[in-house]
């Protein structure tokens, strides 16, 4: 791994961060680990401050640096993107919105689009005029995606769906939506699904809000009732969506597992513990010095990523290591904290503990989302470790057939 930047890498790096520091507040310090499960408390006014942003960003031709000019971009290097991400991390900016959107659906329509579906969509979602959702999971269909049951059915020049889609991130404001449905259930179940594109505003969608414990509702179940969507919005080929499916959720983990760590957090608790006069018990110090550890490991591995990108190459299964070691780090901080807390961690005392517990109970989904630890696993395993592969009984059954 090389961990400096290259002389072009360095002045690219001073460019972006004079940019910043001209356009954008600066973070408070050492919030790294809380921000990340803070809820809106006013979606409309986060929205409208992130397409501000978005639009600023596009103008300044910082929005998407390796998309070609013809959608808006500039044409640069994976490694200046991702330079640009790293300096905007550090100013207090809304991109949540976007995630979705350009870190996932848009390298999608970039690989399987039409000429049509790129130039109708892709310098929308750009300039931050249209916000994009993802919908993948259903009740019955989690970890296992391909069990999916919603259903499209030709109709003409138009396909009619129905059924029910969940732990949709943003669909209350999104604009459009990726969607895969089954569109054959005579075949396995992996081969007879398509993806679509899904006006969000298309009559018979249903959304309402999903409540967390941490008492945020950012995620939805969306329900479609006889929703019509054109033909040109079949995204790929009719029957192989699941292809389709997968070069999102790849960047889907990629983008979660090459996070920022949660190195801002742990100072957090190194804080509270010297507040609290327990800074000297050496059982405490041992846990924080585990959690700092585990903090460094997955910087690493995000270096690793990082280098081969420098390098050209195309990243492999690191995003899967990331993802879990990210989430074993950020449950395990939440316990360390509330053994150091206790009760006024849950709290509103006004001593600044109780943003705190969006950790100890948002980590725990972390789990789930992206993938789950156990998918996360057999990538690792059989793509790592090279172990067989997990065994499928249902791989040649028609979908038609299979017990539910």
């Amino acid at each position: 791994m090389d961990f400096n930047d290259t002389p072009e890498e360095e002045a690219w790096r001073e460019r972006c961060r004079a940019w910043l520091e001209g356009n954008a507040p600066s973070r408070k310090a050492d919030t790294g680990g809380v921000s990340l499960f803070g809820e809106m408390s006013d979606d409309a006014a986060h929205v409208a401050r992130a397409k501000e942003w978005q639009a600023k960003k596009f103008d300044a031709g910082f929005a998407a640096i390796t998309w070609p000019e013809e959608y808006g971009g500039t044409n640069g290097t994976p490694m200046q993107s991702i330079i640009f991400r790293q300096e905007e991390g550090r100013f207090d900016v809304p991109t949540e919105p976007y995630i979705i959107g350009l870190g996932m659906i848009a390298p999608t329509i970039r690989t399987v689009g039409t000429d049509g579906q790129k130039d109708r969509y892709l310098r929308e979602m750009l300039r931050g005029e249209e916000i994009w959702c993802q919908l993948f999971s259903e009740p019955a269909a989690g970890s296992d995606v391909s069990s999916l049951t919603t259903s499209a059915v030709r109709d003409g020049d138009e396909w009619v769906l129905n059924g029910q889609k969940v732990w949709t991130s943003g669909a209350h404001y999104s604009d459009f939506g990726e969607i895969i449905c089954r569109t054959d259930p005579d075949v396995p179940k992996h081969r007879g699904i398509t993806a679509f594109v899904v006006d969000m505003k298309a009559p018979g969608i249903t959304i309402r809000p999903l409540r967390q414990m941490t008492g945020g509702a950012s995620f939805n179940e969306v329900f479609f009732e006889d929703v019509r969507v054109p033909n040109d919005n079949v995204l790929g080929e009719v029957n192989k969506g699941w292809s389709v499916a997968i070069t999102t959720l790849m960047n889907e983990r990629v983008a979660i597992g090459s996070g920022g760590g949660i190195g801002g957090g742990i100072g957090r608790v190194v804080e509270m513990a010297r507040r609290s006069g327990r800074h000297t018990d050496p059982v405490l110090r041992q846990e924080i010095a585990s959690l700092y550890c585990l903090q460094r490991v997955q910087k690493f591995n995000g270096m690793r990523t990082l280098t081969a990108v420098s390098k050209g190459a195309v990243p492999g299964p690191e995003g899967s290591i990331g993802k879990l070691l990210g989430t074993k780090a950020l449950v395990r901080m939440g316990e360390v904290y509330m053994d150091l807390i206790g009760p006024e961690g849950i709290a509103d005392t006004g001593q600044g503990t109780h943003d705190f517990n969006q950790i100890v109970l948002g980590a725990p989904g972390f789990r789930v989302a992206g993938g789950t630890d156990e998918v996360m696993k057999n990538i690792i395993g059989e793509r790592v470790l090279g172990l067989p592969g997990e065994p499928r009984m249902d791989k040649d059954i028609p979908f038609r057939d299979l017990p539910r």
